[in-house]
């Protein structure tokens, strides 16, 4: 079994076996034409469970043929011009060059002695993006595992941050307070557009679902300043205490930007952190074009930036940054065996003193490779170009009387909903769009999301792909349409 453990004497036999599964990639992607196939659940979960993992194949050929079968064959590939689903974007090849070379070297980011050369390039990565958003020199971060994990790391340092100031308030005020009585008048403001994690992470951070504070959207489904002023001077006088407002820059439903300056200035009038989720939007940090989009992110506490969206990077790559390196502290623990405190005394750079994950992967080295080969200016113009094509979209969505689109895109979702001819019961219609939806998905045709937008079903394209072209819009339009109006005839008819 030792022949399988990658080092020197199997130096050779690592290069056959990991070019055998790059050509059985490459010949999938070479010869995909549709998104995926349109299997079933019960279909393949059967052929899956019926392989006996106590009876191994002992060839790597061989195991890369059965794979063929359970995964390659049927995945779903969002490099196809027609996955308009989630925000799952097709990655550059330096960044697979990149993973490569992680997964077999394996280095572990938690400890400098795990991960030297490693350590350096995440922290200049960091430092490159930290300049980007405009933090200032104070500025630091960590790469995570995604969106979700950074807008919970950023409010836990939210959470503490505002414990510190509420206690060290009451102690000059000659009171006493406990950080177990703070926790439950704590309050985070958000929009109602913005992601679930917020509200998970409340949760998970002891605050409860309850503290989080869903603030309207305006028309363009942003974040309604107005009524976050009147929640704010609520909340305090209700002896509530604000710690943060959440803007989004680039909603997963709409791609909506929330008014970044206007909000920071209300943080700051009420003293509440600041955190910018920008997991979608980050990628106008490199466009050549539309940075000014992100006018005020700089005025953030924390963000969360996803190169695993919008820099055409593989899963995963994440990274939490904030102004002031100083709040990272509130994630820091000193293990005798791992990071002792000798260690900061003595400048060895461990990023598990900034991390809630000990062991983490190196995957900062994807976003390396593609800035070294492609630069700044070509990952944005990537993001760019789906950006133009979102607006070419909606101008199409717009001039087709079978459909109506909620908003205009500031990024690159469109959402929209399938018209039917005539008067129809509404909960009908809803089940038109769903229908449509799953048969679409069911056919292995194309790929598209869906929401809810004021309690109606709609249908949802996020655009990621440089690829995918009006064409193939107005393609999976019709599609859309035939699946809603075959729908509707079959019901209609049954209950006629």
């Amino acid at each position: 079994m030792r022949t399988h453990l990658l080092n020197e004497t199997t130096a050779d036999l690592y290069r056959r076996s990991v070019t055998e599964g790059v050509d059985r990639v490459a010949a999938r992607l070479s010869t995909t034409r549709r998104p995926h196939t349109g299997i079933s659940v019960d279909e393949l979960a059967p052929v899956i469970n019926g392989i006996d993992l106590d009876a191994p194949l002992a060839d790597t050929a061989a195991a890369l043929a059965e794979l063929e079968d359970v995964y390659l064959r049927d995945a779903v590939y969002f490099h196809h011009p027609r996955y308009l689903g989630h925000l799952n974007c097709p990655v550059v090849i330096p960044a697979v060059v990149g993973e490569a070379v992680l997964s077999a070297v394996n280095s572990s980011l938690d400890t400098w002695d795990q991960s030297i050369g490693g350590t350096l390039i995440e922290r200049r990565l960091i430092d490159w993006t930290a300049r980007r958003i405009g933090l200032g020199q104070g500025a630091d971060g960590v790469f995570t595992s995604g969106g979700s994990q950074s807008n919970f790391h950023a409010l836990l340092l939210a959470r503490d941050e505002a414990c510190r100031t509420v206690m060290q308030r009451a102690h000059e005020a000659g009171t006493a307070i406990t950080k177990a009585e703070v926790l439950p008048k704590l309050r985070i403001f958000t929009s109602e557009a913005s992601h679930f994690s917020v509200q998970k992470s409340a949760a998970m951070l002891g605050l409860g679902y309850e503290a989080v504070i869903c603030v309207p959207v305006d028309r363009n489904r942003r974040m309604d300043t107005a009524v976050l002023a009147l929640e704010l001077e609520s909340c305090a006088g209700e002896a509530l205490f604000p710690m943060a407002v959440v803007a989004t820059a680039g909603t997963t439903d709409f791609g909506s930007i929330d008014p970044l300056p206007e909000i920071a200035r209300l943080a700051e009038e009420h003293s509440a952190w600041m955190h910018v989720d920008a997991a979608y939007g980050c990628g106008l940090l490199v466009s050549p074009t539309r940075r000014h989009l992100l006018a005020g992110i700089e005025k953030a506490d924390s963000v969360t930036v996803d190169y695993h969206k919008s820099f055409f990077q593989p899963v995963s790559s994440s990274a939490m940054l904030v102004r002031d390196r100083h709040t990272l502290r509130h994630a820091t623990y000193h293990a005798d065996y791992l990071n002792p405190r000798r260690m900061a005394e003595e400048r060895i750079p461990n990023q598990v003193d900034k991390s809630i994950q000990t062991t983490r992967r190196f995957d900062a080295l994807k976003l390396w490779m593609t800035l070294r080969v492609m630069g700044a200016d070509g990952i944005g113009s990537l993001f760019d170009q789906v950006i133009d094509l979102a607006a070419a979209g909606y101008e199409v969505i717009a001039a087709d009387p079978r459909f109506e689109v909620v908003v205009e895109p500031q990024i690159s979702t469109l959402v929209f909903r399938y018209l039917p001819a005539g008067e129809l019961r509404p909960d009908l219609v809803d089940e038109a769009q769903l229908h449509a939806r799953k048969a679409l998905f069911a056919s292995g045709e194309a790929v598209v999301a869906g929401t809810k937008v004021d309690g109606k079903q709609y249908l949802k394209f996020t655009l990621l792909n440089p690829q995918t072209t009006t064409a193939d819009i107005a393609a999976v339009l019709d599609l859309l349409a035939a699946h809603a109006e075959q729908f509707l005839g079959e019901s209609l008819a049954v209950h006629h």
